[in-house]
């Protein structure tokens, strides 16, 4: 992927607040796309910049439908998540999209190419009124609308949904690519983390393959442990999971910090990123009943460091 293509990244904030500066937005809970329209070709990149069109052919042949004036880059930036029966975008959902009749759904919000035309220094409402004009009437296709001021009260309906979190973006700021800054601010309704799997444990009782992940952050030079993971799995992802670690194992400890039932542990080379939720952070840097969500290969293990919320 061009480096003038990559994301604009948020910053994470601990509360909501109101401000006739920002708009705010649904946090979509999936995987951040790049879609890139060239010479009526589609090409779709992860945030690492994979192409990943092949995994999604629907929503690429669904982007063929924007109509361009001429042959040069349009370039949409959005999420692709998979709905539940409610309409609310679930992570789980999209990890078996593919072998699934999980219901797709690409969430475009931003533009900052338009044949050809740079639009990263146009304000963001300005981008936002000409992709809103763009995208076509289909499922598969969605623009990601805003609201204006009270992003407290948006924030506390998303709560109620039992969504992800909501977005809060300068309305007049301009499009930063592959920087975070504080005119994106996510703001989380429950605690997450993306975490690097260093190990696993034996199965207990009826289950199969593993007991637990443990789990890992990049900390400077090193890995840090910052907990355990035993629960969020159904039997397909302790079957997949496991076959995806198995190539990994090593003898080599992957942390220094002590990590509980160490002879029970198996340890694998830190390659695999995934996604927990969890209760809190303890004061020696570990997650309270972390539940794991699932895996996601969107962003390499090296780039996994603790998210730690800035005060507003």
């Amino acid at each position: 992927m061009l480096k003038r293509y990559q994301p604009m990244l948020a910053t994470l904030i601990d509360k909501p607040f109101n401000d006739k500066a920002w708009v705010f937005e649904t946090k979509w809970d999936g995987f951040r796309v790049i879609s890139v329209l060239e010479k009526g070709k589609v090409t779709l990149y992860s945030r690492n910049g994979t192409n990943v069109t092949g995994r999604y052919p629907v929503v690429a042949k669904a982007l063929t439908k924007i109509k361009q004036k001429t042959k040069q880059s349009t370039v949409i930036d959005g999420e692709l998540v998979a709905l539940d029966r409610k309409g609310r975008s679930r992570f789980q959902l999209l990890q078996n999209a593919l072998n699934t009749k999980a219901r797709l759904q690409y969430c475009v919000f931003d533009l900052l190419f338009l044949d050809g035309k740079d639009l990263r220094k146009k304000t963001l409402l300005e981008r936002k009124a000409l992709l809103e004009t763009m995208v076509p009437v289909t499922p598969l296709l969605r623009y990601s609308g805003h609201q204006f001021t009270n992003g407290t009260k948006f924030f506390t309906e998303a709560k109620k949904k039992n969504l992800e979190g909501i977005m809060a973006k300068r309305a007049a700021g301009l499009y930063y690519s592959g920087k975070r800054t504080r005119e994106w601010l996510k703001i989380k309704t429950a605690h997450e983390q993306e975490v690097v799997i260093v190990g696993f444990t034996k199965p207990r009782r009826s289950r199969k393959y593993f007991g637990a992940l443990v789990l890992a952050v990049r900390d400077g030079k090193r890995w840090h442990y910052v907990g355990r993971a035993g629960t969020g799995f159904d039997a397909a992802m302790l079957r997949s999971i496991h076959a995806k670690l198995s190539p990994l194992v090593t003898s080599k400890k992957p942390v220094i910090e002590k990590v509980p039932s160490e002879a029970e542990t198996t340890w694998v080379s830190p390659k695999l990123v995934g996604e927990v939720k969890f209760t809190e952070w303890t004061t020696g840097g570990e997650m309270r009943h972390p539940a794991f969500v699932g895996l996601r290969d969107d962003k390499s293990a090296l780039q996994v460091i603790r998210e730690r919320e800035k005060k507003l």
